[in-house]
């Protein structure tokens, strides 16, 4: 994926705040601190199209942008971090949800687990959700640079369990090293060509 153009479109909290376009939707999810914003920006090629912080928990919108002319990345709010309030916690459910049940032009969502962490509530609750709802979903393993070659397979058995998928369905990244990036862009690309999707 050769990225020439990338530009904010706006932030929603509901469907009639969705933008008008029908292209095809590509949707980001995740824990907070999990290294969504730094996928994206490495995905995207750009320094910042998505700001990183040191505070998890600061995507508390669904954020929507345009792709080359061609798709829409859309930033999905985090969960599950213990110092966001309370209120904002029980936001993220539904307004996930309504995204994932009513949004026709989303071909998938990229899924993203730390190689450190073992899979919570919340994560499974998503994965249900996107089973559900029947969105094509795209597992990705990150942070795979803050552990050895040697631990990887320790350290990812339990994600594998957590989940109940295979090994195989994961992709694994780095925002480091840029390991993965390539296998990301392939699989969504794949799931843009589904006939009919």
């Amino acid at each position: 994926m050769i990225i020439k153009s990338t530009e904010f479109i706006k932030s929603a909290t509901r469907p009639d705040q969705y933008p008008a376009s029908l292209l095809a939707e590509v949707a980001f999810a995740g824990r907070s601190n999990v290294g969504k914003s730094s996928l994206i920006n490495v995905l995207v090629n750009r320094k910042a199209l998505v700001r990183t912080s040191n505070t998890p928990g600061r995507t508390q919108l669904i954020n929507f942008f345009n792709i080359n002319g061609e798709f829409t990345l859309v930033d999905l709010p985090g969960y599950g971090f213990a110092k966001v309030p309370l209120t904002v916690k029980s936001q993220w459910g539904p307004m996930l949800r309504t995204y994932l049940e009513t949004r026709v032009n989303l071909k998938a969502v990229v899924m993203l687990f730390d190689v450190r962490r073992v899979p919570r509530e919340e994560d499974i609750q998503l994965l249900d959700w996107l089973e559900e709802c029947g969105a094509p979903t795209i597992p990705v393993i990150t942070k795979i640079d803050k552990i050895s070659r040697s631990q990887r397979g320790k350290q990812i058995k339990p994600i594998l369990e957590a989940t109940h998928l295979p090994l195989e369905a994961f992709s694994l990244f780095s925002a480091k090293t840029r390991e993965g990036m390539d296998e990301i862009w392939e699989r969504i690309e794949d799931a843009f060509a589904v006939e009919g999707n």
